[in-house]
């Protein structure tokens, strides 16, 4: 058996096995895609009229989603630019709920309590994550058919290569007169070639969040041999906390708002525990993550707290630190803008669309009548190809 021919049939059985999750995963991906967009023309209560007045500090806005939301743990207060409203985000990681209350920061008024594990786009990012299994099932599943669709990029890539230059054009055409199981196998070598510079990486990212090995590899290789550190919280000095007042997070809003102008996005996080700090998110834009500032306090002190891995004040990043947060912005195309995010979304598509033709290619192979076959008594015979 030829070395050509034993990977095609490594490619064959890899795509069976896997298609169907590939599918999944690639479809609910371009779905994703532009989500946001989405939801800011189908959802009004994300806007307000900023004109006249200044926002109200993350106490008052706490206070107010407190009392459209009681009994529930508030996760942060988010700030966006001006004229949207402020989304309060409960959640607790031991617990089953995820809720926004969107407030109207410049007249104290509650305008939606949203249950985000109710939404279209909640349902779409955990089919994206977890196929709707449970996390411990569906993300290793998920993690593993990444890995193979890489490999069936890589081995698809040795199947196309032409022998010769005159084959070239062959397999960079679709023959669209020809019967449809041409068409359908041009389809899938033709439009996987011209995505796989995309597709790869689709994968390469998505297997940096499914494999802890391939983020340590990714850091270690970017940062000539450093190992990647795991994001933690600094603590606050517990020892303060008998003599503290009460939490300066109003204080600690209006310092950062100060020491960065221009600011789009603030996301202010209240500490869960007696000592977790003060986070507080800040972005010059809301369509990246990737150039985010982290700032820790300590909730007693207001000392500003330092961190050791890559998700602190961007300025103070390393290179391996900006390339590992780059990954979902790389994943999602935001980091080029909404073209980035449209040719992400098509990329998404046609790799939700190999697996299709691939089964369909297999399917008409084991299907496929020998030359010169009788089809039923009385009918002419003809060539099936």
């Amino acid at each position: 058996m030829k070395g050509k021919e034993l990977i095609g049939i490594i490619h064959r059985w890899l795509g069976l096995a896997s298609g169907l999750v590939v599918f999944i995963v690639a479809l609910t991906g371009a779905l994703y895609a532009f989500q946001a967009e989405i939801q800011d023309l189908t959802q009004p209560w994300r806007f307000v009229d900023a004109t006249g007045s200044a926002p109200l500090p993350p106490s008052r806005i706490r206070a107010l989603a407190d009392q459209a939301l009681p009994n529930r743990l508030l996760h942060s207060v988010h700030y966006l630019e001006a004229g949207r409203s402020v989304v309060a985000t409960y959640y607790a990681p031991t617990d089953t709920y995820y809720y926004g209350v969107y407030v109207d920061p410049y007249r104290g008024q509650v305008l939606r309590v949203v249950d985000f594990n109710q939404t279209f786009f909640r349902w779409v990012l955990n089919g994206h994550y977890y196929l709707w299994l449970p996390p411990a099932i569906g993300q290793p599943l998920v993690a593993s058919a990444t890995l193979v669709f890489v490999l069936l990029l890589l081995s698809g890539l040795v199947l196309w290569w032409p022998k010769n230059r005159k084959g070239v054009r062959q397999r960079l055409t679709v023959n669209w007169s020809a019967r449809w199981r041409r068409v359908n196998y041009d389809l899938h070598t033709v439009v996987g070639f011209y995505a796989l510079t995309i597709g790869l990486l689709l994968g390469l990212t998505g297997l940096v969040w499914g494999f802890r090995w391939v983020a340590s590899a990714m850091y270690w290789s970017t940062s000539g041999g450093a190992a990647l550190v795991d994001y933690a919280e600094p603590a606050s000095d517990t020892s303060r906390s008998a003599t503290a007042g009460p939490l300066p997070i109003d204080q600690l809003w209006q310092r950062v708002l100060r020491e960065q102008p221009g600011l789009q996005s603030v996301e202010v996080h209240f500490p869960a525990t007696p000592a977790a700090p003060v986070l507080i998110s800040t972005n010059t834009r809301i369509d990246n993550t990737w150039q985010t500032d982290h700032r820790f306090f300590d909730q007693y002190t207001q000392r500003e707290l330092a961190v050791n891995h890559p998700y602190g004040r961007y300025r103070q990043a390393t290179v391996a630190d900006k390339i590992a947060r780059l990954n979902y912005d790389v994943h999602t195309g935001a980091v080029l803008g909404w073209p980035g995010k449209l040719l992400m979304c098509l990329a998404s598509l046609v790799c939700a669309s190999l697996p299709v033709s691939g089964a369909l290619i297999w399917w008409g192979r084991r299907n496929k009548k020998k030359p010169g076959s009788v089809r039923a008594p009385g009918r002419a015979k003809r060539v099936v190809v």
